[in-house]
């Protein structure tokens, strides 16, 4: 990234401390990757949470405490006694043969609080397993590294690398049921994406070694809890698509410049904390600046995004269909407004050559909805 750059987005963070990207905002990027104020906010290391939080609309969504601790107990359940339960469910779920097993606890090199440490040890046992030169086959609390628009992030997954067939997996184990086979399609996806981010740092680490991206598998191995047991049980998540689209995502974020030449030049999304004995900047102001950047907002966003209750009241705002789902905001085509289909609707606008057959769709419906009020009203 040019210096340049690199001072402009420092600039739009203002004096807050910057945050590094992690695996759950590098998920958020693909689920919705024409969002240009994400973008701009996560490559500029801005806290979004207290930025939405600051203009009256703070995020709501995350796990309970209850749920925090539930997924903390059944981890450790799967990985006590050398992953013992986690072996269980690779050979008699999945039907993998793994005679011998062997396991390592990255967690033991380097701490809790040493990441450079740590991913200098997990870059040297997996480059052993890759080359054939350790018996290595489970690898505990690896620690991975990418380099996402000039910053260094760390990667810490709670999760499993496994080595089989000659190949790397990722492994995820979530505390959501798969009851009959079968598990909730949002939470999967939820978990195979930010997953995604681990595929990718672990063969950015082994092609820095000249080892080639198959040597990491895109498939999935998720463990989760069957039926309504506590007993693990597995199942392989083909990820192909979504570590395809969070490629592209951080190949856009190499390109950020091309976003900051958008913005005008004096705008910042800095709140002046007290810390710097200055006043808070006021609510205003800031909605003000958040406004002049381009949002795109969908209904799932309130699932992973911090500025989402933000992004639906401006789409609101602008009578956006945006509010309504991107299936509905696709069926409309070129229409971008509530307001333009309902004067469609009543005839009320003219439509363009384009909008002609969606247009007397559109006052076919408002007729028949008509006849149907007349004759409740009649009733």
């Amino acid at each position: 990234m040019k210096e340049p750059v690199d001072d402009r987005l420092t600039a739009l963070r203002g004096s807050a401390k910057r945050l590094d990207y992690n695996a759950r905002s590098l998920a958020a990027l693909e689920n919705n990757p024409r969002c240009t104020l994400r973008a701009l906010l996560d490559a500029s290391g801005s806290d979004k949470a207290a930025i939405a939080t600051h203009v009256g609309h703070p995020p709501s969504f995350g796990q309970s405490s209850f749920a925090l601790a539930r997924g903390n107990a059944f981890e450790a359940m799967v990985k006590e006694h050398g992953c013992a339960e986690l072996l269980r469910v690779l050979r008699e779920t999945l039907g993998l043969t793994l005679p011998e097993v062997g396991y390592e606890d990255l967690n033991d090199v380097g701490g809790d609080g040493r990441s450079k440490q740590r991913h200098e040890r997990t870059e040297e046992v997996m480059l052993r397993a890759a080359r054939g030169e350790s018996e290595g086959t489970l690898f505990d609390h690896p620690m991975l590294r990418l380099q996402i628009g000039g910053h260094t992030a760390f990667l810490e997954p709670d999760l499993v690398a496994f080595r089989f067939d000659g190949r790397f997996h990722v492994v995820e184990i979530k505390s959501f049921p798969i009851i009959d086979e079968q598990a909730d399609s949002a939470q999967v996806r939820a978990a195979t994406t930010q997953a995604c981010a681990y595929i990718i740092a672990l063969r950015d680490l082994l092609g820095r070694a000249g080892i080639g991206a198959e040597a990491v598998s895109d498939t999935i191995v998720l463990v989760a809890p069957k039926d309504f047991t506590n007993r693990p049980t597995g199942a392989f998540v083909d990820a192909r698509k979504q570590v395809a689209a969070l490629s592209r995502q951080l190949s856009r974020i190499e390109r950020i410049g091309d976003l900051v030449d958008l913005l005008p030049e004096d705008l910042t999304f800095d709140l002046a904390p007290d810390a710097d004995d200055r006043p808070r900047r006021p609510a205003e102001e800031l909605t003000e600046a958040l406004d002049q950047v381009l949002v795109t907002y969908r209904p799932d966003c309130l699932n992973h995004c911090e500025m989402a209750f933000y992004c639906r009241s401006r789409a609101r705002a602008e009578a956006s269909l945006d509010v309504l789902g991107p299936v509905v905001r696709e069926h409309f085509g070129g229409i971008d407004t509530t307001t333009m289909v309902m004067g469609l609707a009543r005839g009320e606008l003219t439509p363009s050559e384009d909008q002609v057959e969606m247009a007397a769709a559109l006052r076919h419906a408002a007729r028949l909805r008509a006849e149907l009020e007349d004759l409740g009203g009649a009733a």
